[in-house]
């Protein structure tokens, strides 16, 4: 190969592998990198005005009636921190990424959900600004925010997944 033609190749291969750390980074998807643990969580929420409480009374990532938040992405602490403040209310968290919850890419335990309290406060902020999705079956009333985020009021609770930091 001549170094005229591998110069232009070795630039567009350079240019595609940026393009795409830099999609990953802007959707999230290096969920690793962005991964931090408990108390870093619990110092933020604490900071926010944002509470936790766990059935089991313990934070232990392995133990279903804990809530932990060891593994929880920066983007879910950042969103549930934002959702706070643009709604106003006084926020609970009840689930964190303790095993227990259903698996998958988008999940608890991947750092991209949390549970929060059902209130007045929430149910009548979510559903003046954000699109109803409507019901799924299985699960619960669905709401889109503008950013993309999902909210499911699920019974006893809201299951929120963020995919960005916005709420």
């Amino acid at each position: 190969m001549s170094p005229t033609r591998s110069g232009p190749r070795r630039r567009l291969l350079t240019l595609l592998v940026a393009t795409v750390a830099a999609v990953t980074t802007a959707l999230g998807l290096a969920s690793p990198a962005f991964a931090i643990s408990h108390s870093s969580a619990t110092s933020q929420l604490r900071a926010a005005g944002i509470s936790w409480t766990s059935s089991g009374g313990c934070s232990d990532r392995n133990n279903p009636t804990c809530t932990s938040f060891d593994g929880i992405r920066q983007a879910t602490i950042d969103g549930i921190i934002t959702f706070k403040r643009a709604s106003g209310c006084a926020i609970t968290i009840t689930a964190g990424t303790e095993t227990g919850h259903a698996g998958g890419t988008y999940s608890h335990w991947n750092g991209y959900k949390v549970d929060i309290g059902l209130t007045t406060c929430v149910q009548n902020y979510i559903s003046a600004h954000y699109t109803y999705v409507g019901y799924i079956s299985g699960f619960g009333y669905q709401y889109r925010a503008p950013s993309g985020n999902l909210y499911t009021k699920e019974g006893s609770h809201w299951d929120i997944l963020y995919y960005t930091c916005g709420c």
